[in-house]
């Protein structure tokens, strides 16, 4: 079913933890977001540089984006279909890391972060060196013009990083084209993609990403009245690549 008009977060509240959430109605596909500084590197670079200074000073990683519960529905979820903890997975805009470390401390052994960031490959790999998981590849990368090597990962999660993108002033639907691209290119097939929006409904993730993806599962996620109506304040979907 269609799900309900739901309240898109202001940019204030994405800077607090709710990466790539914009402000106003909810935008339909073909009716783009008003472009943000959200979609743009320097904002994150500028974000990334006050969490690295502040771990440094007093060891704070900084915010989790969506809350642990997200990580948790995602990780709960790798357990129940029991993925294989040697199975290659990617982080996409990987931020301070924190998901890699909740994802190596419950068994998964070949994770790989990546984010366009400077800086945030920098916090991350500080922070994954705290935790004793200096193994842990993070790497700074571009996910719109992946390298050559970032190929064949059985899963691939995002949180986040997909509502950053669909904010891009220079350019966000082609920007969004390019996404769903370059993850047909790193994902093996029959690989996995998990993907949690604040900005996205279900039918219009599955509309962006229904060439050569499929639906596997919809994750539970938190539901909210307003206005009389019911609907979720984040959508989280487990999609499938075609063989």
């Amino acid at each position: 079913a269609q799900q309900a008009e739901r309240p898109v977060l202001t940019e204030m509240e994405a800077a607090g933890g709710s990466h790539g959430c914009q402000a106003g109605e909810e935008a339909s596909v073909a009716e783009d977001f008003t472009p943000s500084k959200l979609g743009t590197k320097e904002y994150w670079d500028d974000a990334y540089k006050r969490e690295l200074q502040s771990f440094k000073e007093m060891g704070d990683v900084g915010e989790v984006w969506f809350g642990e519960e997200s990580m948790d529905r995602v990780v709960r979820w790798l357990e129940k279909e029991e993925i294989p903890h040697d199975a290659a997975v990617l982080d996409i805009g990987t931020g301070n890391g924190v998901f890699l470390v909740e994802l190596a401390k419950c068994g998964f052994t070949n994770l790989t972060g990546i984010d366009y960031s400077a800086v945030s490959v920098e916090l991350a790999k500080n922070i994954l060196k705290k935790e004793g998981l200096s193994q842990v590849k993070v790497q700074e990368e571009d996910f719109l013009s992946p390298s050559p090597s970032l190929r064949g990962f059985a899963v691939c999660i995002d949180k986040g990083t997909f509502d950053a993108i669909s904010l891009n002033p220079d350019g966000a639907v082609r920007a969004r084209e390019r996404y769903v691209q370059a993850l047909r290119s790193v994902l093996s097939p029959g690989g996995l993609f998990l993907i949690t929006s604040c900005n996205w409904t279900r039918e219009q993730l599955l509309n962006m990403f229904g060439q050569g993806f499929e639906l596997k599962q919809e994750l539970p996620t938190p539901r909210f009245q307003f206005g009389g109506r019911t609907g979720n304040s984040v959508t989280a979907l487990v999609l499938q690549q075609r063989q």
